[in-house]
């Protein structure tokens, strides 16, 4: 006897509900996951802790240029933020506390200051978002590299944060969470933000303005409001918005393009104070556009100067007008400059050290210095810089004979004395221009250059390149002597003797694991080669071996490499010293007391160690190094 009529039906409405409570759960279940996917696609994991560096010992950070790039009033102090970290100053101009990247901060440089209630708000190039109370600092450091590259700061009334960065877009921190502000902005280099809550204003290096309202976005280029699509400044209040570029400042209304005013200035900062707008410039100072009680720019009124002329202006602060060398009120006045002694730039590209002493600095473009040691500091004694000295790759010196330095635009050398004596150009007989390294070695030299190597003797020169059996023209590091020269390339290592090609090694046809080679040293029998993207590898009798306990993929600067009795250290770009321990043949990677993690030249004297990165240089006993 099958079922009653009535059971079937109670059993199918069963089965039916069932089957629509699994549908539905699969469907809460998908739609949560799907929820989620686009949170994850939002949020920026980060690491929120104290921010208290470790300093090795007996490292000194030597002087060098402030960097300012802007300043806060906090806690009845003026605060400095740039290259060289934090300062403070009381009132009337008196420095009373500075906080050094690398030791009392993270290392890297600030960028921008703004005042949140009780708290300072740091961004930094390279660590993300600070937070200081007056008395310690705290550290909101995200976990991808990219959103830590800070550029720019907005604190909005909500209490939330708006972070510019220079490859990651607008961020927006709430105190708990880290997320992208907008996916239009994701892939834009953020250079300004200004306005408020329900009006914000961005700017952009190279696709112009952004303004976020009313849960819109509008967008102004050049040829649609702007007069360059490269944003330098802003300034907002209100529905008042002005847009700095390289040739010229948008005045806006209301979100509407009005006029461009300070037509031809390159208006790298914007202070908005009411009756006048004042515009800081890259070389002619800071000038003042007058405005009416409604904020429009008089038009009969001509442009004036109000007497500074200090240089390219970096930031406008109330009275203060900050350069990237020093801080000057608007009359001209310098309220804070570089420390005696103090070096002339902080991207520092090359280093060496006579027997004697004497330190020779180069820099990325800023020529070099020649500095005497003295018993705190480094004692500037002379700047070179011209256009040949200028960017400056490589310093070899041959003691008591003479010092060649390796530029973009030739090769420099000087006497013993430290007289510039004669520039080799292409002109000369160099095969390039452009020389990356070079070697000195008795009457000869190596140079090193994108098109090959050029070889110096009593007899003249001769140049050697790929037709001749170099692995690739494109040279980079030099190592060894002329009888047997070593030459890293941005295609492979070529071994030479006698001047001729013996040997070339890629990654097609040995262990090399990677052809771009940007630095090479000798360790006793071995070699040591840097590399763009496979760190450090070693090379002995036509072998290749690299190392398990290196960090992967780091990429080693340009001849930042260097070997001593115990260690061969090694630059890194954005990931600190690396330290391989002879002995042990153990690597550790050092990130204390470091100014910057981009580590681009490295010298030794005396068993001191200098180590130069792109924001400034640090020494200390080699022996401290772990």
């Amino acid at each position: 006897m099958g079922p009653k009529p009535g059971a079937v039906l109670l059993l199918i409405a069963i089965a039916a509900t069932i089957t629509f409570m699994v549908v539905r759960k699969r469907a809460e279940t998908t739609l949560k996951q799907s929820r989620d996917e686009v949170a994850d696609a939002r949020s920026v994991r980060f690491v929120e802790t104290a921010a208290r560096p470790a300093v090795m010992p007996g490292a000194e950070l030597l002087p060098g240029p402030g960097g300012y790039k802007d300043a806060s009033e906090f806690g009845g102090k003026v605060y400095l933020g740039g290259a060289s970290g934090l300062t403070a100053l009381t009132p009337d101009g008196a420095r009373v506390a500075a906080y050094r990247p690398g030791f009392e901060l993270p290392p890297a440089g600030v960028v921008a200051l703004r005042t949140r209630g009780d708290e300072l708000l740091i961004a930094t190039d390279g660590e993300g978002l600070l937070s200081f109370d007056g008395r310690q600092f705290l550290s909101i450091r995200p976990r991808d590299p990219d959103s830590r590259h800070l550029t720019a700061l907005l604190p909005l009334a909500s209490g939330r944060v708006l972070l510019g960065t220079a490859k990651a877009g607008v961020l927006i921190y709430d105190g708990k969470h880290l997320t992208h502000f907008n996916a239009t902005l994701n892939q834009e280099h953020i250079t300004a933000l200004a306005g408020q809550e329900a009006d914000v204003w961005i700017g952009t290096l190279q696709h112009g303005a952004y303004r976020w309202h009313a849960g819109q976005m509008d967008h102004f280029e050049a040829g649609t409001g702007l007069p360059d699509s490269q944003v330098l400044s802003l300034e907002a209040a209100g529905d008042l918005a002005f847009v700095g570029t390289p040739v010229g400042v948008a005045e806006f209304h209301g979100g509407r393009f009005e006029r461009v005013v300070a037509a031809g200035y390159l208006a790298k900062a914007l202070e908005w104070s009411g009756d006048r707008l004042l515009v800081g410039t890259e070389d002619e100072g800071v000038i003042e556009v007058p405005l009416d009680a409604r904020g429009h720019v008089v038009r009969s009124s001509s442009l004036r100067n109000p007497g500074f002329d200090g240089g390219a202006v970096e930031r406008l602060f109330g009275d203060l007008v900050l350069t990237s060398d020093a801080v000057y009120e608007r009359s001209g006045r310098r309220v804070l400059g570089a420390d005696e002694g103090a070096l002339t730039d902080r991207d520092i590209s090359a280093l060496a050290v006579e027997p004697g002493g004497r330190t020779w600095v180069g820099y990325f473009d800023r020529g070099l210095d020649l500095v005497e040691p003295g018993h705190v500091h480094l004692e500037h004694t002379r700047h070179l810089e011209d256009e040949h000295l200028f960017c400056v790759n490589r310093i070899a010196i041959q003691p008591g004979v003479r010092t060649a330095v390796a530029t973009a635009n030739g090769l420099v050398l000087f006497d013993p004395s430290g007289r510039q004596r004669q520039v080799l150009s292409r002109a000369d007989g160099l095969i390039a221009d452009h020389v990356s390294d070079v070697m000195l070695h008795g009457d000869e030299m190596v140079v090193a250059t994108p098109a090959g190597l050029t070889f110096v003797d009593r007899t003249g020169m001769r140049s050697l390149y790929a037709f001749q059996g170099l692995v690739n023209n494109h040279a980079y590091s030099l190592g060894g002597n002329p009888a047997e020269l070593l030459v890293g390339t941005l295609g492979g290592l070529s071994v030479l003797q006698g001047g001729i090609v013996r040997a070339s090694y890629t990654t097609a046809n040995s262990r090399l694991k990677h052809n771009w080679i940007t630095a090479v040293a000798q360790a006793g029998d071995e070699w040591f080669a840097g590399t763009y993207g496979a760190g450090v590898l070693s090379f002995k009798a036509g072998q290749w071996s690299s190392f398990p306990d290196l960090p992967g993929g780091v990429i080693v600067n340009p001849n930042a490499i260097l070997v001593t009795p115990s260690r061969v250290l090694a630059g890194s770009l954005g990931q600190g010293l690396l330290s391989f321990e002879r002995g042990s043949r153990r690597w550790n990677v050092m990130t204390t007391s470091l100014p910057s993690l981009n580590v681009t030249a490295l010298a030794e004297a005396g068993g001191v160690l200098l180590i130069g990165t792109d924001n400034g240089l640090v020494r200390m006993p080699v022996g401290d190094v772990p």
